[in-house]
């Protein structure tokens, strides 16, 4: 049997796995609540392994597999300060905003994170922010979505000579459908098999690979007589604040975690405080094995002359130093496991368009139903721009997180600490970070990145600590 049947099957396999939790979920999904937060309002919600693989599932997936592991193999050790920034996210979110969030969500009846951060406004600046963040949601969710059904569908090209559009159409169309069935509580629940899937995974494939260079020892031997000395340089061997800032504008992606609706949901559906601190725990040994076994993956790559594209490393270190079955198997769980990324995003934004927007429905069952219609509309726009845009997958992913970071993180975070700050200052608060972050992104250089990173955050804490309501202050 050839390896492209055996990576056929396994791809078959797993849709089909997919589409069977989508119908499984479908029986729980009888109103609004039920679709976008599994229920949570109605006493339900995620339990910790759920929330917490799914949490960590959501947060890498494309960009981690394909996208980090393509920054370190080509930049060395200065890739590897995105991975503190991104456990300083977990922390920030599950042990500092988690309380709050987790709490005022079942007391309240959030769905949403446009919700928690409008709920101590007045009726104006409630539908005001609640129209500008759907907005923002759906202008970077489409992008963040197209990426990956690019990665799906380059993949999927490069393992079976598959035309881009037949690839990227399918892997969308079994999401569109399991979504579409179970909501929020099937796409958490596939989300959780992803991430087990890409453990495996990152185990595997990075020990074949040391393995193959010789083990760690011999790797690094061999990587410094091959490489120059800037590719072990903790600023890419850009001298004095240039290398602080490009190093600093990497650690500073964590900070995206703190304002993703998709990652939050999880933490405000958890069924209770302890299982919101098992979730954690999980989120965070996971991070750990991933990214251990991805620095391992991309130096290891280096060292043995691998010859592929920047973003196509896992897979092609997959073919090299696997068994072709053991190959074929990895690599269409890997296909399979990006791809299904998408349905949280496709949730999130969905929920911006047809919730957050402030809509009033007749009857509980027309808001289920225009759910359902705004998350095919998103999923199609973003089929479009995947298939008429070019961008590389880590570009386009980093540009719709640090945008949705720098524009609701601050909100989020200030109200999770307990300020209670005027409407007018959270929508100035949301729109500065926003545009501050999206206007730097098209600017070239270490100085810009750190504006986009980091004065993004400190201009919207700044204005929301200049909007603090007194005590009995009319909002």
């Amino acid at each position: 049997m050839s390896s492209t049947t055996i990576v056929l099957i396994t791809l078959i396999a797993y849709k089909i796995l997919l589409l069977g939790v989508g119908f499984w979920a479908a029986r729980r999904v009888r109103s609004e609540d039920d679709f976008f937060l599994a229920g949570k309002g109605a006493g339900g919600g995620l339990g910790a392994w759920t929330a917490g693989l799914s949490y960590a599932a959501s947060t890498s997936s494309a960009w981690v597999l394909l996208g980090f592991t393509g920054v370190v193999y080509t930049q060395g050790l200065v890739g590897i300060w995105l991975v503190p920034g991104i456990f300083a996210g977990y922390i920030l979110t599950w042990f500092v905003m988690g309380p709050k969030l987790n709490v005022e969500t079942a007391s309240r009846g959030h769905l949403t994170i446009v919700d928690f951060i409008t709920a101590d406004v007045n009726a104006v600046w409630k539908k005001r922010i609640g129209i500008i963040c759907a907005a923002m949601i759906l202008f970077c969710f489409i992008f963040y979505i197209s990426s990956q059904f690019q990665a799906a569908g380059n993949a999927l090209t490069e393992v079976f000579g598959m035309n881009v559009t037949e690839a990227v159409l399918l892997g969308a169309a079994v999401i569109v459908i399991y979504c579409l069935l179970g909501g929020f509580l099937a796409a958490s629940v596939t989300d959780a098999l992803q991430a087990v899937v890409m453990m495996i995974a990152c185990v595997l494939v990075p020990i074949a690979a040391v393995s193959a260079a010789g083990g760690i020892g011999s790797l690094f031997n061999t990587l410094q007589a091959t490489q120059v000395e800037s590719y072990f340089s903790l600023t890419g061997g850009a001298p004095g604040m240039v290398g602080i800032g490009l190093a600093m504008g990497l650690f500073g992606t964590g900070l995206g975690a703190l304002g993703q609706p998709q990652l939050l949901n999880r933490i405000m559906s958890v069924r209770s405080n302890r299982e919101r601190l098992k979730g954690a725990t999980i989120t965070i040994v996971w991070g750990a094995v991933i990214y251990s076994g991805l620095i391992c993956l991309a130096f290891a790559g280096r060292a043995t002359g691998i010859e592929t594209g920047t973003e196509a490393l896992f897979f092609a270190a997959a073919k090299e130093f696997l068994p072709a079955v053991l190959a074929g198997i990895v690599t269409a769980a890997i296909l399979s496991a990006v791809m299904s990324t998408v349905d949280s995003l496709l949730l999130a934004a969905a929920s911006a368009v047809s919730h957050d927007v402030g809509i009033k429905y007749s009857h509980p069952r027309r808001a289920l139903f225009f759910g359902r219609v705004a998350m095919v509309a998103v999923a199609v726009f973003a089929v479009l721009l995947t298939l008429f845009a070019d961008e590389t997958i880590f570009k386009r992913v980093l540009f719709s997180w640090v945008a949705l970071g720098a524009a609701f993180g601050p909100a989020v975070l200030t109200k999770c600490l307990g300020w209670q700050v005027k409407g007018g200052a959270v929508l100035t608060a949301i729109l500065v970070g926003f545009f501050t972050a999206v206007i730097f992104a098209n600017v070239e250089g270490s100085f810009a990145d750190m504006v986009e990173k980091w004065l993004s955050w400190i201009f919207g804490l700044t204005i929301l600590t200049f909007g603090r309501r007194k005590n009995g202050e009319y909002n």
